[in-house]
């Protein structure tokens, strides 16, 4: 289920919004505005989120609206810690690095473009740490709440449309296949890789064969059988699987993880939701995530020490 968005709504605006004209540098000025649950939240914080925020929006926010997010921010942080909910520096790089291939850029670049606009990048990295950190509490938390009746989605479809709740589709029974090439390796290392795979994909003809080659072979792991329907891939992958015999290996792609290769181990018909069940669905579970989360966060504003030091 998709959560409603910070994440992906900043992504957009980050790669609409960034360019490389360069700015005067942010203040560096620690004067602490507010402390939260002693936690100080300072000029310096607010004039970076505030950029930020510009970035993202395009509008300019309020100075009392960015206070009000930092706070949230320290909130959300201090409740992540008390369930063991900290996700580590390796985790946010990762997120960023997402964040900058999904934009065709380096994180590099992403830095760059970030600092031209006066928002050092540990600014965004803090931002998605604590959407990171909100989102999992709620949805751990909260599992039961947020779940979404399938009578529900049904009686909705049928109020708004009478549209036909399934069609028909394809289930893909397969397991991803990973060739490992270390960081740094040679050109001539990862031509000999690539060499394997493909007698791999020369030998493969069932998902057992699969299992017996890559479970005995160094430097290489085939992972649990994932089961997915024509919803729930791109067009281009159901093309792919649509295209590859049962039993047999897709073509193999280099990833940042090695070279990438996938067993078919079977395609069947099945009956899937229609895109206006699960756009209902959706719908029907951001409310509810909305809701929830608000009135989480609410009660955790409630009981927080906020104090003022200056405005």
């Amino acid at each position: 289920m998709t959560i409603p968005l910070p994440a992906f709504r900043l992504l957009l605006a980050i790669s609409a919004g960034l360019t490389l004209t360069g700015l005067p540098s942010p203040s560096r000025a620690q004067n602490i505005v507010v402390m939260v649950n002693g936690d100080p939240i300072t000029d310096f914080d607010i004039e970076q989120r505030s950029k930020l925020d510009q970035l993202t929006t395009q509008k300019t926010p309020s100075r009392q609206e960015v206070i009000n997010e930092l706070i949230d921010d320290k909130v959300k942080m201090k409740e992540g810690k008390k369930y063991g909910v900290d996700p580590g520096v390796s985790d946010i790089n990762q997120s960023y690095e997402g964040m900058a291939q999904r934009m065709r850029i380096t994180p590099e670049q992403l830095t760059k473009s970030l600092e031209s606009k006066g928002v050092r990048p540990e600014t965004l990295k803090g931002r998605m740490k604590a959407e990171m950190v909100w989102t999992s509490l709620v949805r751990g938390r909260y599992k039961e709440r947020l779940q979404v009746g399938e009578r529900d989605v049904a009686q909705a479809v049928q109020a708004q449309t009478g549209d036909k709740l399934q069609i028909e589709g394809t289930e893909y029974k397969m397991q991803p296949i990973v060739l490992i090439v270390p960081r740094g390796s040679s050109a001539a290392f990862l031509e000999t890789r690539k060499k394997e795979a493909e007698t791999y994909r020369a030998r493969v003809g069932s998902c057992e064969e699969a299992n017996s080659l890559f479970r005995s072979t160094p430097n290489a792991t085939i992972r649990d059988t994932v089961t997915k329907t024509t919803a729930e891939l791109p067009e281009a992958l159901r093309k792919v699987l649509d295209d590859t015999p049962i039993g047999h290996l897709t073509a193999p792609e280099m990833t940042k993880n090695g070279i990438e290769m996938v067993v078919l181990c079977s395609r069947k018909p099945t009956m899937i939701d229609t895109p206006k069940k699960r756009e209902v669905r959706e719908k029907m579970y951001q409310e509810k995530y909305e809701k929830t989360q608000k009135a989480y966060l609410d009660e955790l504003r409630k009981a927080a020490m906020i104090e003022y030091r200056n405005r």
